[in-house]
This record gives C-alpha cells, structure tokens and sequence, in this order.
C-alpha cells in the first residue's frame, strides 16, 4: 500500500489483497485491475469511504456449484466483510451503505488450477455483484468483466469513480502479476487453511 499526501489531498494505492478505509473528504483511493475486483463502497449519510482489491483465491470447485459454495467464494466473503465491518467501526450504518464495483476482466490463462472456473475474472465479478444483493448494499453503478484491465481512483468528496481502460499492450504484466498473486495465495490456503491471508487493516481516522 502506498499513501501520499500532496497539500490537503491524500492518495492512496491499494494492491491486491489490500483495502482502505476512511471518514475523510479529501481522499482518494486508486488501484490497477485485471481480474480482480474492486468494491468502493460508501455511506452518503456519515460520509465514510472504502474500497478493496480482491482475486478469488482457493482450491478448485465444481463449476455447477454456487460461488458462495466453493473455498474461493468464502474467500472473497471475508474480503468483503473486512471492509464493511472497517467501515462500520468509523461509524458508517449498513443501511446506508452504496457501492460501485469494478474489474473482473478475463486477462488470466486458463490452468490447471484454475481449469474449475470458466474466467477467474467472471467468478469474481459474478461474486461482488451476489454478495452486495445478498446483503442489501444498493449497486449505484458497475463496469465488470471484457478483456481490458482498468485503472480507478475513487474520490471521498463527491463518491465519484474515474476509470480508465488499461492498453492491450500491458495486459501481460498485468495477468502475470495477478496469477502470481493468484497462486500464491492459493498455496497458502491449501497449508494454512484458516487462514484467509487479507493483508492488515489500514484505516484513517
């Protein structure tokens, strides 16, 4: 995680497996997606922000399985609870909760690990979009899945996501980046398998 300050306007660069939570009007908050999928979620009322970065991780599931049935699914559960309880401690009311989600792009090669899903990316878009139902998190808007990977930058002032389409140019690195991460979380998870391996909670007063 990378935070910057520049006079009164904090920036902060979340990477995968990281999230960012905060009660502050001049922050923004950035990532770079390929498959992964970032939730911002806000609460216009308290006027608190947060915003992850997630890649379903675990071992392989029967593709006629829901989501929520299979270790990954329960996976990208904790993510998402992490922030939302991150959120609930500065304050912010589940009622009032918005979200706008992004990413979720098929940029990962199918392999033998990860032959169970059909899009790494589609499994994470299709889960965001059940978790939030599930729980009642109205969905203001959303750009997921496609072949391009994107840069957001969330602004806490006004709750308003900038994304830009990322080149086919530098799809590569990024794919290979997020199947780094992808196996190497799900290497953890079949050693250490109570462990959901979220990086720390990082949250501004």
């Amino acid at each position: 995680m990378n935070v910057r300050t520049i006079g009164s306007k904090t920036t902060v660069t979340i990477m995968p497996g990281e999230y960012y939570v905060s009660r502050k009007d001049d922050i923004v908050i950035g990532t770079i997606l390929g498959s992964c999928v970032s939730a911002c979620l806000y609460d216009p009322v308290s006027r608190i922000v947060g915003m992850n970065h997630f890649l379903l991780s675990g071992r392989q599931n029967n593709p006629v399985d829901g989501v929520w049935q299979s270790e990954a699914g329960r996976y990208g559960v904790h993510s998402m609870e992490i922030i939302v309880n991150g959120m609930l401690k500065l304050g912010a009311n589940r009622g009032t909760l918005r979200a706008k989600a992004f990413g979720g792009a098929s940029v990962l090669p199918v392999t033998n690990r990860a032959s169970a899903f059909a899009s790494v990316g589609e499994m994470n878009a299709r889960f965001v979009l059940q978790f939030l139902r599930t729980e009642g998190i109205r969905l203001i808007s959303s750009d997921l899945g496609g072949c391009e990977g994107r840069a957001i930058r969330f602004h806490s002032d006004d709750f308003s996501v900038y994304q830009r389409k990322i080149k086919r140019v530098v799809m590569p690195d990024l794919a290979t980046r997020e199947e780094q991460y992808w196996r190497r979380e799900a290497e953890k998870r079949y050693t250490e398998p109570e462990i959901w391996n979220v990086r720390k909670v990082r949250s501004e007063e």
